[in-house]
């Protein structure tokens, strides 16, 4: 048995109690056409710092491309070459950033990318429909 990650599973329910996505309800509304809020800045804050990490970032790419576009902590391992609670712990952070779902299966943790959270990071950071001044 691999030691798993052992907090709190990532449900359907308790990804609607999170706070929502950067500007979610402002569809594509680009950081550059309008100013965001405060709250709005900080989960786009938290979203960023999560992913400015190479484990993390490779792990989103890792997970992402897996069959089934989901992951188990147990296949991610040899990839990265890091030990089993390292890559654990950077799962975590992805899951509470809304990166990523944590499904608990018996024993095991499947993690699968929110498509809507790159979403939403791709619209807020365009800068199409907007000139960018020099």
């Amino acid at each position: 048995m691999h030691g798993g990650y052992t907090g709190p599973v990532s449900t359907s329910a308790s990804i609607q109690d999170r706070p929502a996505l950067p500007l979610a309800g402002t569809c594509c509304a680009p950081l550059l056409r309008e100013p965001i809020t405060a709250g709005q800045a900080a989960g786009l804050a938290r979203m960023l710092k999560a992913l400015a990490d190479p484990t993390r970032l490779r792990l989103v790419s890792l997970v992402a491309a897996h069959e089934g576009g989901e992951a188990c902590v147990c296949e991610l391992t040899e990839s990265l070459a890091l030990t089993q609670p390292t890559i654990s712990h950077h799962l975590k952070i992805l899951v509470d950033a809304g990166i990523f779902t944590r499904d608990k299966r018996g024993v095991w943790a499947y993690y699968a990318l929110v498509p809507s959270a790159m979403d939403a990071l791709s619209a807020v950071l365009s800068t199409r429909d907007h000139p960018v001044r020099a």
